[in-house]
């Protein structure tokens, strides 16, 4: 199992929250949680958009696993546009492999065919979030996306990360930070 790099200033474990003005029609009023984040870049899961194309028993049948179908529906979602058919869960900590990685003490990610398989199978772990690709940075990307007015970040929590509510998590995630997205601009503010 890996961890995630303690460094100071590192948004990981934590939701980038998207401006009103984003510009990226992609990233248009999402909530991402960042799994890592390092002086090498980041990289984060979209948790508010689903993929309406496909299901997880659909999935399950493409991947060429049997099992019992879980009776909690589960969405698979948008998780960015990087490696869209490369598939991603972020769980509860309680399901832990080698290839974990431990993003912090409530969520952890896991990307291999054995947690599908688990989950299909009812040995999962109590909460996850199936997604389909990622939102990746380049180093310093990120940063300056931030400082040029693109996201805000709030503490996650279990509910935003892992709650079946998605089209009010980024209102849910605004309000979190004690905002009104109505008052706020899209242009970069200079001293």
């Amino acid at each position: 199992m890996a961890y995630r790099d303690d460094i100071e200033n590192s948004l990981s474990g934590q939701l980038l929250v998207a401006m009103p003005g984003m510009k990226d029609a992609r990233f248009e009023r999402s909530v991402i949680y960042v799994c890592a984040h390092s002086p090498d870049g980041a990289m984060g899961l979209v948790i508010n958009k689903s993929f309406e194309a496909i299901s997880f028993p659909d999935l399950l049948e493409q991947l060429g696993i049997e099992g019992a179908t879980p009776t909690d529906r589960i969405d698979v979602h948008f998780g960015g546009p990087v490696e869209s058919s490369r598939g991603f869960v972020l769980h509860s900590p309680d399901y832990v492999r080698d290839a974990t990685l431990i993003v912090d003490e409530d969520v952890a990610l896991t990307a291999t065919i054995d947690i599908l398989r688990a989950i299909a199978d009812g040995n999962g772990p109590r909460r996850c979030l199936l997604a389909l690709g990622y939102a990746g940075w380049g180093p310093g990307q990120l940063d300056s996306e931030i400082m040029s007015n693109g996201w805000l970040n709030v503490d996650a929590d279990d509910d935003l990360v892992f709650g079946d509510d998605l089209a009010h998590k980024w209102d849910h995630a605004m309000g979190k930070i004690g905002i009104d997205p109505a008052m706020l601009s899209d242009n970069a503010g200079h001293a």
